[in-house]
């Protein structure tokens, strides 16, 4: 099973850390954010990692070369960063069967293993892990609805009445027919290709998609301060 890492972005919110460095080898307890998805990924029966690459990219393919701890790693561009969509769009072509996706500045302590199982139990073409927030942080971002066997039914972009609570949580069970969704999505009012419509595609054809509540911490590391956040979760 191979293991997506989408690692392209430029991090202009870590600045100045990330200013001579990509964001995915700004360290985090001693060791860069890309080390701490490269483990989560191994641990979950990953035998091989596709990293989608961007910013200094070659930063990281010198860090890491072809493998990780025996692990081999496959490298794939993408060179206009226009949002996950197309970051996913890029690597595609690079995977084989059900794959595992996970956002490159997110650290994870989780049960990323129960989405796994339900992925496979469900026969499902798309497995999210979502976590429930407060009404006002709903609002802020987009919101996953389900039924009450926890099948997702839609999801809703930056809800003024939010349907639901539940938001993704970086941490995702593909199969290869996500790549021609992420192909068929055209461009959100800020210009990027969404990740979230990608899977309202999926749901439109007909596919089935399941959601897992988080049962622990995902923490995405956007700003210099959520390094002090993980590291002391991490104690």
């Amino acid at each position: 099973m191979d293991g997506v890492v989408l690692a392209a972005g430029e991090g202009t919110r870590m600045r100045p850390l990330t200013a001579d460095r990509p964001k995915g080898l700004v360290e985090v307890d001693g060791k860069p954010l890309l080390t701490h998805c490269f483990d989560t990924l191994r641990s979950l029966g990953v035998d091989r990692l596709v990293v989608v690459i961007g910013y200094r990219g070659d930063d990281i393919v010198s860090h890491y070369g072809e493998q990780y701890r025996d692990t081999p790693i496959a490298y794939v561009r993408q060179d206009e960063q226009l949002g996950l969509a197309h970051a996913l769009e890029q690597a595609s072509s690079a995977v084989d069967g059900t794959f595992v996706m996970l956002n490159g500045d997110n650290v994870c302590r989780a049960n990323l293993g129960d989405v796994l199982d339900r992925h496979h139990e469900t026969d499902a073409s798309a497995t999210l892990l979502v976590e429930s927030v407060s009404r006002a942080e709903a609002r802020t971002t987009g919101v996953v609805t389900t039924n009450d066997e926890g099948g997702v039914t839609g999801l809703v972009e930056k809800p003024s009445d939010p349907p639901s609570t539940l938001v993704t949580r970086g941490f995702f069970i593909f199969e290869p027919a996500i790549g021609h969704a992420c192909a068929l999505t055209r461009p959100s009012e800020r210009g990027e290709y969404e990740l979230p419509d990608a899977i309202d595609l999926l749901l439109s054809a007909g596919h089935r998609v399941e959601a897992v509540e988080l049962d622990g911490w995902c923490h995405n590391v956007n700003e210099p301060g959520d390094i002090d956040a993980v590291e002391g979760r991490l104690d």
